[in-house]
C-alpha cells in the first residue's frame, strides 16, 4: 500500500493528510491523531489497514517536534478487531502464509508501542479484538462509558497471540488469563478497573475536553525529553537495581543535561522564560 506521509514530519503544522483507510492530522501544538478510517466495517483490520496503521506510526518515529498521539477510530467506532472477510481468507491459506500476515500485525503494534510521542486511545463504541490490542500498546487510554471491549479469540477458536505482549504488560498476567479465556465483553468501567483504560467519560464532549486538556498539559514539555522519559519506563521497568541499572540511568541523564533541549531547559528556567519549544 503506497502511504503519502512516507516522509517524517519535520514541523508540525495544522494540516490533515488522508489515506483511504488512515486520517492522520496534526497541530501546531505538537498533537497528532491518528484515525482509522473504514466506517462501514466498523473500523476492522484488514491487511491495507494493518499495513497503513503501521506506516503511520512509523512515521512518528521520526517526527520532530510531536508531544502526543491520540489513536481513534471514525464514526463513534474505535475498532471491532478483526475484519470477517479478511479472516476468511486465512482458512485457505498455509501455516507459513498465516504467519507472514499475522507478523505484520505484530509489527503494525510494535510500531505503535516504539512512538516517542505520549499515545493516547480515545475509545468509543467497540474496541474488539485486535482493537481492545490496540488499546493496550497505547500509553494511556480514555474511553466512553458506553464503550465495550472483548478479547474475543477464543469464540473463534483461535488465540490473541500478536496483542499478549501489550495485554499482559498493560493488564497483569493474571486479569489477562481470565479475559482470553472466556473472551468476555465488558464495559468502560470494568476496563477501568481492569487498567485497561484509565479514565471513563460520560460523552464525546467530555472526552475530548480530556484530550484538549492533556494537550495543554505537555505543550510545557520538551518532546526529546518525552521520547526519552518513555524509554526509561520501557528500558528499565522489571529489571534488577543493580550496579549496571545505576550507572544506565546516571548516563541518561548526564546525556540530557548537555543536549539541546537539555542546556536550553535549564537556562530557560534559570533566566525565568519559557524554553524554545514552549514559546
Amino acid at each position: 500500500m503506497t502511504n503519502p506521509i512516507a516522509d517524517p514530519i519535520v514541523e508540525v503544522n495544522d494540516t490533515e493528510t488522508m489515506t483511504p483507510l488512515v486520517h492522520i492530522e496534526s497541530t501546531l501544538a505538537g498533537a497528532v491523531t491518528v484515525w482509522i478510517n473504514r466506517p462501514e466495517r466498523k473500523n476492522a483490520f484488514d491487511a491495507e489497514t494493518i499495513s497503513g496503521l503501521r506506516q503511520a506510526f512509523e512515521t512518528l518515529h521520526g517526527a520532530e517536534g510531536v508531544r502526543i498521539v491520540f489513536l481513534r477510530g471514525v464514526s463513534g467506532m474505535f475498532s471491532a478487531g478483526a475484519d470477517l472477510d479478511w479472516m476468511a481468507g486465512s482458512i485457505e491459506q498455509d501455516e507459513d502464509d498465516n504467519r507472514a500476515d499475522a507478523l505484520e500485525l505484530a509489527h503494525m503494534l510494535k510500531a505503535l508501542h516504539d512512538i516517542p510521542a505520549l499515545t493516547v486511545a480515545l475509545v468509543e463504541g467497540p474496541a474488539f479484538g485486535g482493537g481492545a490490542g490496540l488499546v493496550a500498546a497505547c500509553d494511556h487510554a480514555l474511553a466512553l462509558v458506553d464503550a465495550q471491549f472483548s478479547f474475543s479469540e477464543v469464540k473463534l477458536g483461535l488465540t490473541p497471540a500478536t496483542i499478549s505482549p501489550y495485554v499482559i504488560q498493560a493488564l497483569g498476567p493474571r486479569t489477562t488469563k481470565l479475559l482470553f479465556a472466556t473472551g468476555r465483553v465488558f464495559d468502560a468501567d470494568d476496563a477501568w478497573g481492569f487498567g485497561l483504560v484509565d479514565e471513563v467519560y460520560e460523552d464525546v464532549a467530555s472526552l475530548e475536553a480530556a484530550r484538549d486538556a492533556l494537550i495543554e498539559e505537555m505543550a510545557p514539555c520538551a518532546p526529546g525529553a518525552i521520547g526519552d522519559a518513555k524509554a526509561l519506563v520501557n528500558d528499565f521497568a522489571g529489571q534488577k537495581i543493580d550496579k549496571g541499572l545505576i550507572e544506565e540511568s546516571a548516563k541518561r541523564i548526564a546525556r540530557r543535561r548537555v543536549s539541546e533541549e537539555g542546556q536550553e531547559g535549564v537556562r530557560a528556567f534559570l533566566a525565568r522564560r519559557k524554553p524554545s519549544w514552549a514559546e
